[in-house]
């Protein structure tokens, strides 16, 4: 019978060594990673260096300083800290496929059959011990049959399981007493079996951090009750009754730790004896398309780069349809024979897994490829993909008529934007879409056409728009709210032939919008003798004088 193997790794000082890898050397202070909780800062992480001045995780950031004036600190990022654990996800894969991220601070490596490879179990070890001592990493283990037998030897391996009594005698009395005792002496940290932090022994040898095939029962007993991964009130419970090791708890009735501590209890000391399954659930690999084409001679005409691309992209995009993917973001790199490197980068309209509609984009592009003294490899990976789903026609045969049509009037809009994006580049392809504003110029909002669809349901405004919209400005008129007569404006005299309005519009009082200080505007739609129509307004001032203006043209 093949008996599981499982290590688990436990990073103590992850946000800490995580920012000092960062600083290359240069931080020689002790350092402290620190987070907001209930609206107090507290120390979340720590550096070999801040431990030793008697700093602990938990302990509020203005009892550091006084402890440690010279203390460096820096915010936790947990976004930044999860991606530094799946790096590491990643290089534990050298030991063994199965690998899970334990959250916040380690990971768990399924070893079953793999530990001969490294010449064993102790060499293994060693080896990861080696890495992370490389790779600037605290790190602690434990190896054992089951997960919960590992992950207790990591955390809590070497510990020492203390008594609740400590010597006080007012502190020992009854709660009534102890609230009229003194009060507890500022830095004094908690017993770990009344919640506080369990103490930390490094265990030096592999044979400390290894338990044999069989020998969880004799391994785990001296560990304390919160190696089972049990909740702080549990533990404090179990204390309280003078349980504080493993060992007690496994000549205890199963059923009375049930119905005393609920079930979870039990559950979780099966799971270390191996009496209940805990599987292990590996994050799964992200998906990578990207082909590659070496070539036995350099080359350096467009006519061959194109001919290699026409056998690497039919395979991209049958690795993209065999995962329901389509590819946005597409970058060919072209190794030269000088060891260096082009590199293209195409964007699409829409994703795509078509061949015909993507080599046209490639072609165009290939022109801003120096291929210098020759081209060894071409590369194509798809950088950003996204899902497609594959769509049946159904229904009448004027329906399906009338959705392909649909379809190949929406593929040559996108083709046409993926060929204008490839030369003058997506983002300065734009389109508009209504707001919901009374504000003449901000009744639309200019998105990337490559992102958004074409709006649809432009609202009616409640009186005709000019076609062309510009900034105010000024013309010359009667100081009056109705125009008479002649009005110069562009330097020109205008006659006005007839006038429609007024329509008044007023600012958005809850914004400052500069060009809005001039209060409340009529707008009217005048004709001049010459033919043009244009939109003043009469602007009755605000916090700017008043005066007409010009702000659009009718066609």
């Amino acid at each position: 019978m093949v008996h599981r193997r499982i290590l688990s790794l436990w990073f103590p000082h992850l946000g800490a060594d995580r920012i000092l890898r960062g600083a290359r050397g240069h931080i020689d202070a002790p350092l402290a990673v620190v987070a907001e909780v209930s609206n107090a800062q507290v120390i979340c992480a720590l550096s070999p260096a801040a431990e030793t001045e008697g700093l602990y995780v938990g302990q509020p950031l203005r009892d550091a300083h006084a402890l440690c004036s010279h203390l460096l600190t820096r915010p936790q990022d947990k976004l930044a800290e999860a991606r530094f654990l799946a790096a590491l996800q990643r290089w534990a894969g050298k030991f063994s496929p199965w690998v899970a991220v334990a959250d916040p601070d380690g990971l768990t490596v399924d070893l079953t059959g793999c530990a001969h490879l490294f010449g064993g179990e102790s060499e293994l070890i060693l080896q990861v011990e080696r890495d992370c001592a490389e790779m600037g990493l605290s790190v602690r283990l434990g190896l054992a049959d089951t997960l919960g037998a590992a992950w207790a030897l990591a955390r809590y391996g070497g510990a020492e399981v203390g008594s609740d009594r400590t010597g006080d005698a007012i502190d020992q009395e009854a709660r009534a007493t102890r609230s009229r005792a003194h009060p507890r002496k500022k830095g004094k940290t908690r017993h770990w079996t009344r919640g506080g932090t369990a103490p930390e022994v490094a265990v030096h040898g592999g044979a400390g951090r290894i338990i044999p095939a069989g020998q969880a029962y004799s391994a785990l007993s001296p560990l304390p009750v919160a190696a089972l991964r049990l909740e702080a009130g549990i533990v404090a419970q179990l204390n309280r009754l003078g349980l504080r090791q493993i060992g007690d708890l496994l000549g205890q009735p199963r059923a009375s730790l049930a119905r005393r501590f609920g079930r979870g209890l039990v559950d979780r000391l099966d799971q270390a004896m191996g009496s209940a399954p805990e599987p292990i659930s590996p994050a799964r690999a992200p998906d990578h398309f990207a082909v590659r084409m070496g070539f036995p001679d350099p080359i350096g005409l467009i006519e061959d780069l194109m001919a290699g691309v026409d056998r690497m992209l039919p395979r991209l995009c049958a690795r993209l349809e065999a995962r329901g993917k389509g590819v946005r973001l597409l970058r060919l790199e072209a190794h030269r024979a000088d060891q260096e490197t082009e590199v293209l980068t195409l964007g699409l309209a829409r994703a795509t897994r078509d061949p015909a509609r993507i080599r046209p984009l490639l072609e165009m592009k290939l022109d801003q490829i120096d291929a210098g003294f020759g081209i060894d490899m071409l590369r194509l990976e798809g950088l950003q993909v996204e899902a497609l789903h594959d769509r049946a026609p159904a229904g009448h045969a004027d329906a399906r008529r009338a959705a392909r049509t649909r379809q190949e009037d929406g593929t040559a809009l996108e083709d046409l934007m993926g060929r204008l994006g490839a030369r003058v580049g997506l983002e300065n392809l734009t389109r508009l879409h209504p707001a919901d504003s009374h504000i003449p110029e901000k009744t639309s909002k200019t998105l990337a056409a490559a992102w958004s669809e074409p709006a649809q349901d432009w609202p009616t405004p409640p009186r005709p728009r000019p076609l062309l919209l510009w900034p105010p400005e000024l013309v010359m008129a009667p100081d009056v709210p109705r125009l008479d007569g002649t009005f110069r404006w562009r330097g020109r005299d205008w006659q006005l032939a007839g006038a429609t309005g007024p329509e008044r519009i007023a600012p958005e009082w809850w914004l400052d919008d500069p060009n809005w200080r001039s209060g409340v505007r009529d707008y009217w739609c005048v004709v001049t003798t010459c033919g043009a129509r244009l939109w003043l307004y009469f602007a009755h001032g605000g916090t700017m004088s008043r005066g007409w203006f010009c702000q659009g043209s009718f066609a």
